[in-house]
């Protein structure tokens, strides 16, 4: 049995938490100032992590191996799994010609760039963010808003803010699920705490991104556009993350969101559209049918194979109604299979018949309190997102007419896209785990519970300052969750508001991490120019900061009602 040491330091708690530092520090340290590729920082942090574990927390060698490999199979079942059938369905509509369908479509709605910041970079940015994140949502909406005429600089700026009221729940909520995995904390109850909490981000954003576009006089001339798409998207993600499912809470508000922006644009049109620089020129107005679909290629997994033009050059005679409903089938299936899966005798019949639950192997440990700490790892095997996601797969492969051996080949086409970052998911879980099971989160949360209350206010700046350098909220979720349960349980604060604050907040830090900023610069073909996107980008992101520290700081005191009991 391995017992947990409160402070195996000298027995001080400070440097204890000094030394429970050095893992982090160095991942932060080759990532944001050497620069090296995610997936072989976080491999050096592993194992400087499995070191320390061993040699000063004395974990046994064989107990640090195995906590290393429960985190990485977690990592695979279920974030990886849901991320890799996730972009699997992304994949077959790039294929198939359908998602530059999806694109046309969207394009012709305005041509005032204000209106297309909010329809393009907002909601079908959030959509992309639902199902495949990891930078394809900005480097898409970029190539879209340059297709449609919106000058490079300003459609990247417009299209890395955009990406963070969704960023929580993105890619099937793996960042919920992941921090629902290091923490222990109910998922529900984490989804339902980031539900009462982003959707103040996300009433914001797009009055924000028509302030970019057009300045002061876009608010007054657009603001109502902006006010309707921020409320749509806020409530549909509240409802959705409280009430049906947490995998497509973004799912559900990018789609209500956009229906509720084009209702409103059939009755209302802005001031002055052809005066606020909103491609007003025959040929950026147009939305050039062609350039777009450039972008859209360049910028996504790969080139369409030829039974994909075949399906997207054969639609001379479609009517526009039908053109819609099959460039949006994938997102319907998707919701219509969770939902279902959300009903409570199914739910209850998958999680009994499908769950499988198997003590880890290798692992007998207590914490400082003598507690036995739990080491079960549990599966749901079919009601798991990343199978109904397989599911749904299928189920648009068979409608879009793909051969088995076209959506094998496009499922080994996402996973050569996604093999850096498995390697990075992987690699960062199984760090937390060591982290967490050896004792060292616990000594950085008991360090940092000694601010007490204030800790509230340093808690959306731990899950920022983690998304901005690892890139990934899933990633900032998986390192410091278990660390910001910690501080809230010895500060007397509430668990599950520190958590789900840590991935909440770390959604602002995601428009300035360098992996983002490389991909806008790349789609908008400005490289070089990244520095110039993030003095941009900083003091909005700062500002958002101290804007949503203020409401975490309500919600721990006067607003405590808000914070679902666990």
């Amino acid at each position: 049995m391995f017992h947990q040491i409160p402070d195996p330091v000298f027995g001080s708690l400070v440097l204890s938490a000094v030394v429970a530092t050095l893992p982090l520090a160095v991942l932060f340290a080759l990532l944001g100032v050497a620069r090296v590729r995610a997936w072989t920082a976080s491999l050096v942090a592993l194992v400087l992590s499995a070191a320390l574990a061993i040699f000063v927390w004395r974990m046994p060698p064989l107990q640090a191996l195995s906590s290393m490999a429960e985190g990485a199979l977690y990592g695979i079942v279920p974030i990886l799994w849901i991320l890799v059938n996730a972009l699997w369905v992304y994949q077959l509509t790039v294929q198939t010609g359908w998602f530059a369908v999806l694109g046309e479509r969207i394009r012709v709605v305005s041509r005032d760039e204000r209106v297309l910041a909010i329809v393009i970079a907002f909601c079908f940015g959030a959509l992309l963010e639902s199902l495949a994140g990891f930078g394809a949502p900005v480097a898409i909406s970029v190539g879209m808003l340059i297709a449609a005429g919106m000058k490079p600089l300003k459609a990247a700026i417009v299209s890395l803010l955009a990406n963070t009221a969704p960023v929580a729940f993105g890619a099937m909520a793996a960042p919920i699920i992941a921090l629902a995995g290091v923490t222990g904390i109910d998922t529900h109850a984490l989804s339902q705490m980031a539900g009462r909490q982003t959707p103040f981000l996300a009433v914001l954003v797009p009055l924000i991104l028509v302030v970019i576009v057009d300045g002061i006089r876009g608010l007054k001339e657009t603001w109502a556009v902006a006010v309707v798409a921020g409320l749509a998207f806020a409530i549909s993600q509240f409802v959705t993350a409280n009430f049906i499912a947490v995998e497509i809470t973004d799912v559900v508000a990018s789609i209500v969101t956009l229906l509720v922006v084009l209702v409103v644009l059939r009755f209302w049109k802005p001031a002055s559209s052809d005066s606020s620089g909103a491609a007003g020129s025959a040929a950026g107005g147009a939305a050039d049918e062609s350039s777009g679909e450039v972008s859209i290629e360049r910028t996504t997994l790969g080139a369409m194979p030829k039974a994909g033009r075949g399906v997207a050059g054969d639609r001379s005679e479609w009517s526009r109604t039908r053109l819609t409903w099959y460039a949006v089938l994938p997102y319907v299936v998707i919701v219509t299979i969770f939902a279902v899966s959300q009903v409570p005798s199914v739910k209850e019949f998958l999680s009994r018949a499908t769950t499988v639950a198997l003590p880890w192997p290798g692992l007998d440990i207590t914490d400082s309190a003598g507690t036995p700490v739990p080491t079960v790892f549990s599966v749901n095997i079919v009601g798991n997102g990343g199978t109904l996601l397989l599911l749904a797969g299928m189920i648009v492969a068979c409608v879009y007419r793909v051969s088995f051996r076209g959506a094998l080949a496009a499922y080994g086409a996402t996973l050569r896209q996604l093999r850096f970052t498995i390697i990075t998911v992987m690699t960062v879980l199984a760090l937390a785990y060591v982290m967490n099971l050896s004792g060292q989160t616990q000594n950085l949360g008991a360090a940092l519970a000694t601010t007490g209350a204030l800790f509230a206010l340093l808690s959306p700046t731990i899950g920022w300052v983690g998304v901005a350098i690892t890139g990934s909220d899933t990633s900032s979720n998986a390192l410091f969750g278990m660390l910001q349960v910690t501080a809230a349980e010895k500060a007397g604060l509430s668990p599950v508001l520190m958590a789900a604050t840590n991935s909440s907040a770390g959604v602002l830090g995601k428009m300035l991490s360098p992996q983002n900023l490389a991909v806008a610069a790349a789609a908008a073909g400005i490289v070089g120019k990244e520095g110039e996107l993030f003095r941009k980008l900083l003091w909005w992101s700062l500002g958002l900061l101290l804007v949503f520290t203020g409401l975490v700081c309500l919600q721990s005191t006067v607003l405590a009602w808000m914070v679902p009991a666990v």
